[in-house]
């Protein structure tokens, strides 16, 4: 069924035409830097955000660039250049898209051994309206992102940094939010892109590091699980992956009625967004219409106070649960329930050589505070023994905190970690 009920959104229609189904995820060949990568960083601010009639960019090329005068939510970095910069990326069946993102470089030279090394950053929760892009409140512009301070850790480490904005913060779009191939190709891309960007001075052969929190979370370890197949040129040495929501139906059950309800809005949004065929205007009441409404219009904070306490059933006809909601079906047979389950990090993953879907040749560490009221324990212990147990070798670590305080504790351990993944040091993890 289409989403023809939208009528506040007029522009859906050419987000549907820019995401699909999340089928099967292609693989992607390597690419090189594309002709018609700018030469100059000079466009304009809204240039960023504009996206093109028809995107035809490779993956991880330059479609624009800015320099950034400063990063005002990057509190404590040192001296530093900066651009936003608008790149080629794919959806979940590999169709060609565009998404922004920021680069950014220390100005003291690196001293290391090789190459300096490259961190793709992948942000948590901002909210799904294009509004909340965290170039922009990396810029200033607006400022509901906390995730300053991982940044500047970063960059007194000396690396350089790509932080992804993800797919779906250009003009006139809406974020697919907890997605993960649409993240895992946007991390990789921003990648890609950030050795493209004229005057960065990232290498092509840096070593790369992968870094996200909760939705960042997802995001990074979706990047690990695709990099060999979707991103094979890339030196990537590592992956941390904190409060991951890697098991969706879990996470949805555990925030129903909950204090962070407004994430499961988001979620059900942004595969509305990948799944267009699936039922959902024609599911909403007329508080489940306002409900979207306000969703795609509020960022993170804004999304909390908003839905806290919701119950999914308050905004559908019939009062639908989420168990009602994943039998319904897509013309083609595709349920809500395949759907969410498309997206479940730890499935079909091994080592290098062992045949599976996803295989991982770099540690990855997983972390999550023990008092999580947003991810179950079940959810991040789940996943770390599917990695143990397919021989990826991973590091597992739990803190004391919550959710919001699960990430900035772990700021110097995460930076360490990918220090000595970045100085070749080995490590066994600890399954």
């Amino acid at each position: 069924m289409s989403r023809r009920l939208r009528k506040p959104l007029p522009r859906r229609a050419a987000l549907v035409a820019a995401t699909a189904l999340l089928g099967g995820l292609l693989t992607v060949p390597a690419v090189s830097a594309a002709a018609g990568t700018p030469r100059v960083c000079d466009a304009a601010d809204a240039d960023i955000y504009r996206p093109p009639d028809r995107a035809s960019a490779a993956p991880g090329a330059v479609v624009a660039c800015r320099r950034v005068d400063s990063l005002p939510m990057v509190v404590g970095a040192p001296p530093l250049d900066a651009w936003k910069v608008q790149y080629g990326s794919t959806d979940g069946r590999g169709r060609r898209v565009v998404v922004a993102g920021t680069v950014v470089v220390p100005r003291k030279p690196w001293t290391g051994p090789g190459e300096r090394p490259l961190v793709a950053f992948v942000p948590g929760t901002l909210g799904i309206g294009p509004q909340c892009a965290f170039s922009k409140q990396l810029a200033g512009e607006y400022q509901d992102a906390y995730e300053g301070p991982n940044l500047a850790a970063l960059l007194n480490a000396g690396y350089a940094v790509a932080a992804t904005d993800g797919q779906g913060y250009l003009d006139g779009q809406v974020h697919p939010y907890a997605v993960g191939a649409e993240a895992g190709h946007a991390t990789l891309d921003m990648a890609r892109a950030a050795s493209r960007v004229p005057g960065s001075g990232v290498s092509p052969q840096a070593p790369v590091g992968m870094w996200g929190y909760s939705e960042g979370g997802s995001g990074s370890l979706w990047a690990a699980q695709l990099a060999r197949s979707y991103a094979p040129e890339l030196n990537v040495v590592g992956s941390a992956s904190g409060g991951i929501p890697a098991d969706l139906k879990q996470v949805a059950r555990n925030l129903d009625g909950q204090f962070f309800a407004g994430f499961l809005m988001d979620a059900f949004i942004g595969l509305s967004v990948t799944h267009p065929d699936l039922p959902f205007d024609e599911l909403l009441d007329d508080d489940g219409r306002k409900a979207v409404q306000n969703a795609e219009s509020s960022c993170a904070v804004g999304t909390v106070a908003r839905f806290a306490g919701a119950r999914i059933e308050r905004y559908t006809k019939g009062g639908l649960t989420l168990d009602q909601i994943y039998a319904l079906h897509a013309p083609d047979g595709t349920t809500w329930s395949e759907a969410v389950d498309e997206n479940k990090l730890g499935t079909g993953v091994g080592a290098p050589g062992s045949g599976a879907r996803y295989q991982i040749g770099f540690p990855v560490l997983q972390y999550r505070g023990i008092l999580d009221e947003v991810i179950p324990a079940e959810t991040a212990d789940a996943t770390r023994r599917a990695y143990c147990a397919a021989g990826i070798t991973t590091q597992w670590t739990p803190y004391l905190g919550d959710h919001l305080s699960g990430d900035p504790q772990t700021i110097g351990d995460v930076v360490n970690w990918l220090g000595d993944r970045f100085e070749g040091r080995s490590t066994k993890g600890n399954c």
